[in-house]
């Protein structure tokens, strides 16, 4: 900003004279009262306006020859046209031969000695002339000469500026109109007006206004009062003006080429150029505007800009290069209320501050503008500016993008921002901006960073290819994430930590290198109706006490869990789909809680569920289905109330307790598992409540190895195996258990087990085993090798059989007949024999079956060894 008392004394100054100077100020002595006057050439005579053709003159050997074509009949009399050019007589050979024998060639090199104003009368002279003075390239000539563009400019408004080519224009000689529409304005053009003073016979055909520097230009417009005045500054350096436009005007570069880069406004003390109070209707074009403040000066130059606009203005600045080589401020400043400028297709770049600085309530709107290579943001946007901005390439800055701070809001469309070295969109201290389909890319840090307190709606965004996060949000700020694609990051893809909130939803997140959502250290968002997928990590991961609602996503396709729950985090998830992940669909470890509820969670890799660790989270009315391992996983002292849920279709256990953990399952149905119903292993407790456990390919509860739960009020039906199998020390409380139509029968026991019973109703169980030894049948008959009949069985000693060897009874008799054999115990097998794996063939069996040794439990599940990875 300028010096308040400079600005003040030279604005009063002028402000005064406009109330009682009306004399001209023309460096052409008088010539300008009539500057403004239009070029217009009428049609001739006739108005003809068909194109001229080159003649030649016609030869006496022609007339000759016409003459003796002329038939005997009478000929009707050639009728005279009117004459042409009124001031030669009628019949005078001179007057005659010019107008009709003189070759197009030579009148073109005539014309092209006139000027505008004598053009035009030549071509009001006769139709002839009319239509060669209309000629495209002595308009062009004329054009070039007086404003120096290589391309007809056209102004259809008097703030708006369109470079058209000829070929292109509806205007049949675009040359000639665009110099008219342009003609009232005055040039600055610095030693043009003495060429006009000396030799004022060659100009009188032309009425133009030139003046030396641009605040001569702007003083004489000012003073005149000429209805939409115009100004071109012409090719040149112009340093140390005084540039304060307070009234409705119309700047525009003119020069050859790229106009801008020969037409350069610099300044060394105060703003280059200062739009303030006044300014409503003004343009200003085509133009390179720098500030290279004094580095000598003691004056601080941090309110000091290149392009200034203050409040109460609306200046349009379009296609002008900004720069500014100061270290404090900004290349552009727009502040106040009632600031409201459009500013658009610019370049402000290169600058060792900061590009485009909006603040203290403006407004504006700032569109495909090129703002990259500033040494600090691209964009500010404080206290409560609300600037609209779109279409701008912001990009390779040194530090970050956009930066909207200190309440400031604005709304941002189609922006491409990338290559910043620190975030591309930048929220901070209650800041409020909304961004809308810009595209956020390939920055040296994160996306979008939001935090202490920052808000923001960022729509429809593509947020892509980052070194960081996509998005960042920390620190009590609460945006709205919606509707963007966040991709292919080089971390994450949304961050929220240190009590971040914030909505996140309807995004589609993926191919990120790290989680797709992360939440911690007590954050607490809203994230539903996402997809999350394919990353190269996890889906969602919360942890170190990250909460946060999580509901109606789809994760799927991860390489890691879907989502992660660890280190006394207490999200919610609620009607999320979380399927075909390559490892585990939901994983809470490390004391890892929160409710799992109304999900679908299929098709994973591992476990659709795993607890271990302390975790103690509440599973309720999931569907949990078509895992190639277990349902859920419950280890090493895992916990955890799973109730309500539908389990089935697992490749393993509906659900799996191991390494003394203990959860509490209730009122859940599991079923049509292609193993068993529910494995207790390893030291494995827990109370089994109220489930319903029916059709599965094994057990429907298998206890094993030192395991003691509690099965309350279950039950256990139409098992392809035993209802309930205990074994390998392991024992159990059973209290008012239904156990009813199993394959296998309904409680077996293997030796020396002995449960707890109370009020168990088993009834009406199928005892395969029985039958088959009753029909003397080989027990792998009705096994095969992927289930596990509870019976006797033995060793041959004759055959060099082990104790993981089985053989039962009816081969002992037949097969096994005459051999030492001992009997080993009652438990869960199938017959070796009838599988072929020993030396001597079966004799109750077909033909031999590839198999391993018997296992005494189901297949053990995948256990998660996922990293944690902050």
């Amino acid at each position: 900003m300028s010096s308040p008392s400079t600005r003040t004394t030279r604005l009063s100054v002028r402000r005064s004279n406009r109330k009682t100077r009306r004399r001209s100020l023309s460096p052409l002595h008088g010539e300008t009262a009539n500057a403004a006057r239009p070029v217009i050439c009428d049609a001739g005579p006739s108005g003809t306006s068909h194109p001229y053709h080159l003649r030649r003159k016609v030869s006496s050997t022609d007339t000759v020859e016409q003459s003796t074509n002329i038939t005997v009949s009478p000929a009707k009399r050639t009728r005279r046209s009117k004459a042409i050019c009124t001031s030669t007589p009628r019949f005078s050979a001179g007057s005659f031969y010019l107008q009709q024998e003189l070759p197009d060639e030579v009148l073109l090199k005539i014309f092209s000695y006139l000027l505008e104003f004598d053009l035009c009368s030549a071509a009001q002279t006769c139709k002839r002339f009319n239509v060669i003075a209309k000629d495209s390239e002595l308009w062009k000539t004329l054009y070039q000469d007086v404003y120096e563009y290589d391309l007809p400019l056209f102004t259809s408004d008097p703030m708006v500026f369109t470079f058209e080519q000829p070929s292109d224009s509806e205007h049949t000689n675009p040359w000639k109109e665009s110099f008219r529409q342009l003609y009232r304005g005055v040039h600055v053009r610095p030693g043009y007006h003495e060429q006009y003073e000396e030799n004022p016979e060659r100009y009188k055909g032309r009425n133009i206004v030139f003046t030396d520097t641009i605040e001569q230009a702007y003083n004489y417009v000012d003073t005149e009062e000429m209805e939409n005045p115009l100004i071109f500054i012409h090719s040149g350096t112009y340093a140390g003006e005084f540039l304060v436009i307070d009234m409705n005007v119309s700047m525009i570069g003119a020069a050859p080429g790229n106009v801008h880069d020969h037409v350069l406004i610099e300044r060394q003390s105060e703003s280059t150029i200062m739009f303030v109070d006044g300014a409503k209707d003004v343009y200003f074009g085509y133009v390179s505007l720098k500030f290279s403040p004094d580095i000598t000066s003691s004056v601080p130059h941090h309110k000091h800009y290149a392009l200034e606009v203050s409040g109460n203005c609306s200046p349009t600045v379009d296609h002008c290069v900004i720069r500014s080589t100061s270290v404090v401020g900004a290349a552009v400043c727009v502040m106040g209320p009632g600031a409201d400028p459009h500013i658009w297709s610019c370049d402000i770049s290169d600058c060792e501050n900061v590009g485009l600085y909006v603040t203290d309530h403006a407004q504006g709107t700032y569109e495909d503008n090129e703002i990259c290579r500033n040494a600090l943001a691209g964009i500010w946007v404080k206290n409560h500016a609300n600037p609209i901005m779109r279409r701008n390439h912001i990009h390779h800055g040194r530090d970050v993008g956009i930066f909207t701070f200190d309440s400031g809001n604005g709304y941002f469309e189609s922006n491409n921002i990338h290559n910043n070295r620190i975030a591309g969109f930048e929220v901070k201290a209650g800041a409020n901006p909304t961004v809308v389909k810009c595209e956020i890319h390939h920055g040296q840090t994160g996306g979008i960073y939001v935090h202490e307190n920052g808000r923001g709606q960022f729509i429809e965004n593509k947020i892509h290819s980052n070194n960081f996060a996509g998005v960042w949000v920390t620190s009590n700020s609460d945006p709205t994430i919606r509707k963007n694609e966040i991709y292919s990051g080089h971390q994450g893809g949304v961050y929220i930590f240190g009590e971040g909130r914030g909505l996140i939803e309807h995004n589609n997140i993926y191919g990120n290198a790290l989680a797709g959502i992360q939440i911690r250290t007590n954050s607490n968002p809203i994230v539903r109706h996402n997809k999350i997928h394919h990353g190269q990590h996890g889906g969602i991961y919360v942890h170190e006490k990250g909460q946060g609602l999580i509901e109606e996503n789809e994760v799927f396709s991860n390489t890691l869990a879907g989502v992660w729950i660890t280190t006394g985090s207490t999200p919610v998830l609620r009607r999320n789909r979380i399927h075909s992940g390559k490892q585990v669909g939901v994983y809470f470890y490390d004391s890892g809680h929160g409710t799992l509820e109304d999900n679908d969670i299929f098709n994973h890799l591992y476990s659709g569920v795993q607890i271990r660790t302390g975790s103690n989270p509440l599973i309720r009315k999931n569907k949990i289905w078509g895992g190639q391992n277990g349902g859920i996983l419950v280890y090493n002292n895992g916990l955890g109330i799973i109730e309500q849920n539908e389990i089935f279709d697992n490749a393993m256990a509906g659900v799996w307790i191991k390494t003394d953990s203990n959860p509490t399952l209730r009122r859940n149905k599991i079923h049509d598992g292609r193993d068993g119903g529910i494995c207790i292993f390893n030291g494995g407790k827990g109370i089994l409540e109220e489930n319903d456990i029916f059709r599965n390919a094994q057990a429907g509860v298998l206890i094993s190895t030192q395991s003691h739960p509690t099965l309350k009020k279950n039950r256990i039906f139409d098992g392809l195996a035993a209802g309930v199998e205990i074994t390998n020390s392991a024992t159990a409380t059973l209290e008012g258990n239904k156990i009813f139509n199993n394959k296998f029968g309904g409680l077996c026991l293997a030796s020396g087990v002995h449960p707890s019973m109370k009020e168990n109703k088993i009834f009406a169980n199928h005892n395969m085993v029985d039958k088959a030894i009753g029909t003397g049948q080989c027990l792998y008959k009705i096994s095969s090798y992927t289930s596990f009949p509870m019976h006797d069985f033995y060793r041959c000693r004759t055959c060099n059989t082990t104790d993981r060897n089985a053989i039962c009874v009816n081969c002992i008799k037949t097969c096994h007949a005459g051999h030492e054999v001992d009997f080993i115990r009652h438990d869960r097998f199938f017959c070796d024999c009838g599988a072929g794996t020993l030396n001597n063939q079966c004799q109750l069996q077909g033909e031999p079956t590839q198999d391993t040794d018997t296992l005494y439990d189901s297949a053990a599940p995948m256990e998660s060894h996922t990293l944690m990875v902050n």
